[in-house]
């Protein structure tokens, strides 16, 4: 438990054998529940699962590939059957620094907000980390999602490392998530819909080992259609005005 609030996290996975073990094992003991969502990989990312010991560890798997979006929700709704109070999204390429967990986790746990986002835009030196390519497209994704989410204070919509209060998940329509890549940008439309407060944290980019599921085709085309696709939920919403906390 982290501060008495019971902790799951999710991690989406597709085809990230080399990786998946180490990512799993860098979840701090303080984590209560860990679900690994496994989207039809078949390099035996599932095998490599069920050789590591960890009593809190919880495999589910999609037979079809279904997306990294759908398997989230997956693990949303495994978090809300489990009774956690708040649901985190870790990579299953540990390429989320499990340092960064607790400066997600209290704006939640506080009670501040409904949603954390990590941002790695505002981490010193991301510059010479973040390869130029995600760096660009990143910020052109980012300034196209504060028109359609309404959400101006956005500083990195890409990150998927975020934490999110199971209340608010309750209450969300998870159904209409968009599965694929372009989910976070969706989710937080969907945030906005729900009246739910945004606060945002900077947490350390990680390039290494891990190879990006996202073509370009996907970032310039298909990522675009998703924010046309949220914003028009949002207007008919009728929710245009966000709610954003400033972290301490």
């Amino acid at each position: 438990m982290f501060e008495d609030k019971r902790i799951a996290v999710i991690v989406p996975a597709h085809n990230e054998r080399r990786l998946i073990t180490q990512a799993v094992s860098c979840i701090p003991a303080y984590v209560d529940h860990i679900i690994v969502v496994d989207d039809a990989s078949t390099d035996g990312t599932r095998e490599a699962l069920l050789q590591h010991q960890d009593a809190n560890l919880v495999v589910l798997r999609h037979e079809n590939n279904r997306g990294v979006g759908a398997a989230v929700v997956t693990g949303y709704r495994e978090a809300i059957r489990l009774r956690a109070n708040v649901a985190v999204v870790m990579a299953g390429d540990a390429q989320m620094d499990p340092k960064d967990l607790p400066r997600l986790l209290e704006p939640v746990v506080r009670g501040e907000a409904d949603y954390v986002k990590g941002d790695r835009l505002s981490w010193p030196g991301v510059h010479r980390v973040m390869p130029w390519e995600r760096l660009i497209g990143n910020h052109v994704l980012t300034w196209a999602t504060k028109l359609c989410s309404g959400f101006f204070e956005v500083r990195d919509s890409q990150c998927g490392y975020t934490a999110a209060s199971t209340q608010l998940l309750s209450m969300m329509d998870l159904n209409v998530l968009y599965p694929r890549y372009g989910f976070p940008n969706d989710m937080l439309a969907e945030l906005r819909i729900c009246g739910g407060r945004l606060a945002q944290v900077p947490v350390r980019p990680i390039y290494g080992m891990e190879q990006s599921g996202i073509s370009l085709r996907t970032a310039v085309f298909g990522v675009p259609k998703v924010l046309v696709r949220s914003l028009a939920r949002r207007v008919l919403s009728g929710r245009v005005h966000p709610r954003f906390v400033r972290t301490k």
